[in-house]
This record gives structure tokens, C-alpha cells and sequence, in this order.
């Protein structure tokens, strides 16, 4: 899993909005078909961390490079070799299941005929061969997610951001969710993800813990666990989060 290049690497990117130091100086590096969860704190410095990582917006100073290419000069050739996933917006609810597929797949740069046979593949792969021409809004919460995170692997990117993709959803559907990430960490994607549950941490390969804009904890949760003397990862988060100074 650890190929000599890493896909995400990062050394002391930081983001500064005038006075006040959103991420500070954070460095780390993420392999292919990792798991890597990225938590924190509401406040802590994570969604800021994110969009630079994604090419969205432009640090302060520090270095990294994400798929091989440069976060300052290289943006659009970041874009195009990610996909991303937020529980705030993934979908459109006014589009049907294959409108939504297409779309995002045009966005993502596929052609015609990829299109048409990925659609197609990817419908039967969900079993939503009755729900095609559905609009999306009609669906239940769970069938969103899993179509939204299938969506944003249709083009075989890289790396695929979730930015807490399993909110609002019940525990079995988080565990079939869950099922899909591994499936395509397996298949070689990078996956970068947020979460605030505490049971999905224990699901990553390695996880970080932002505090007030610093990386103050990498590992596996079995090292962090035993780092800070903890028999689940709910209590290390709590162990480092309760020091926090800032909150949104």
C-alpha cells in the first residue's frame, strides 16, 4: 500500500485570513488505496484543509503535491484526478438517477461512449435499474449516498475526497457505506475522509486529529490508542479535542 511517492504529500501548508491562522504549518503524507481520516473538532482548521488539498483555494505558504502535481501551478490537473463527496451537496435532487450519473460524468470528463457503458454498469452494479429514470429527491437518504459516492468514482480518480459523507444516515446504511469505500480502496483509490464518528475512525488504515489549525496526532487507531492509553478512539478525539480553543 505505501509506494515509494506518495499521493498526498504535504509540508507545512498553511492558510493564513489575515491575522488568524486557519491551518498551521501541517505536513503528512497519504499512500495509494489508503484510508486516511482526517478529523477534528468543528473549527479546527479540517474543511480549510480540504479545499487547498482539492485545488480550491490557494495556501499561504508550505508545499504539497496531490496526484503528482503542484497545488500552486497545477490546479486544473488536480481537479480533473479527484473526486469529491460532501454530505452537503453531492447531488441533484430536481435530476433523475441517470441524469445525475451523466452529468457529473460529462463534469468529470468522460466521453459519450464511457458514459453510456459506465452509466449502465454502474446502475446494475447499485441495483437501481428501476429507479433510472427516478428523480434523485425521490430516493432515501442511504441510496443518495451510496449513489453520490459512486458517482464521484465514475471517472477512477485518484484520490476521492468524502467530506463527512455519512451524516444523517442509520448505522447499517454507514456499514454498506463503508463497504463501497472499501471496495474502492481496493481497486487502488486514495480515500480522504472526514467524519465525526468515532467508530469510522476505527475503520481508516491511518487517521490525523487536527486541533486549532495543528496536526497534533498521525497513526493507525490501534497506535493512537495506545498512545494516549485509550480503549477506543472516542476517547483519544476527546483526550486532544477538549483542549481546543476555537469552535465555528
Amino acid at each position: 500500500m505505501n509506494p515509494q511517492e506518495p499521493v498526498i504529500k504535504t509540508e507545512k501548508l498553511t492558510k493564513r485570513f489575515g491575522d488568524f491562522i486557519a491551518v498551521n504549518e501541517i505536513t503528512f503524507e497519504v499512500y495509494k488505496g489508503e484510508i486516511f481520516g482526517f478529523l477534528g473538532a468543528n473549527g479546527a482548521g479540517k474543511t480549510t484543509a480540504m479545499r487547498m488539498l482539492c485545488g480550491l483555494s490557494t495556501p499561504s505558504a508550505g508545499h504539497a503535491t496531490i496526484a503528482g502535481f503542484d497545488i500552486y501551478r497545477q490546479t486544473e490537473q488536480i481537479k480533473r484526478n479527484i473526486g469529491y463527496m460532501s454530505q452537503k451537496f453531492s447531488l441533484y435532487e430536481d435530476l433523475t438517477v441517470l441524469e445525475n450519473i451523466r452529468f457529473f460524468g460529462g463534469i468529470y470528463g468522460l466521453g459519450d461512449r464511457q458514459l453510456k457503458s459506465k452509466s449502465q454498469e454502474l446502475i446494475e452494479r447499485l441495483g437501481l435499474q428501476a429507479e433510472a429514470k427516478k428523480l434523485v429527491g425521490e430516493l432515501p437518504l442511504g441510496w443518495k449516498q451510496k449513489l453520490a459516492f459512486s458517482v464521484s468514482v465514475l471517472h477512477e480518480p485518484s484520490i476521492v475526497f468524502l467530506d463527512e459523507p455519512t451524516g444523517g444516515v442509520d448505522p447499517v446504511t454507514r456499514r454498506q457505506f463503508w463497504a463501497l469505500i472499501y471496495e474502492a480502496a481496493s481497486n487502488g483509490i486514495t480515500v480522504f475522509v472526514t467524519t465525526h464518528y468515532m467508530d469510522e475512525a476505527e475503520y481508516c488504515n491511518r487517521i490525523s486529529i487536527m486541533v486549532d489549525g495543528s496536526i497534533e496526532a498521525l497513526g493507525t487507531p490501534k497506535q493512537l490508542k495506545s498512545q494516549m492509553n485509550e480503549t477506543s478512539m472516542d476517547g483519544v478525539f476527546y483526550q486532544l479535542a477538549r483542549g481546543a480553543k476555537r469552535g465555528e
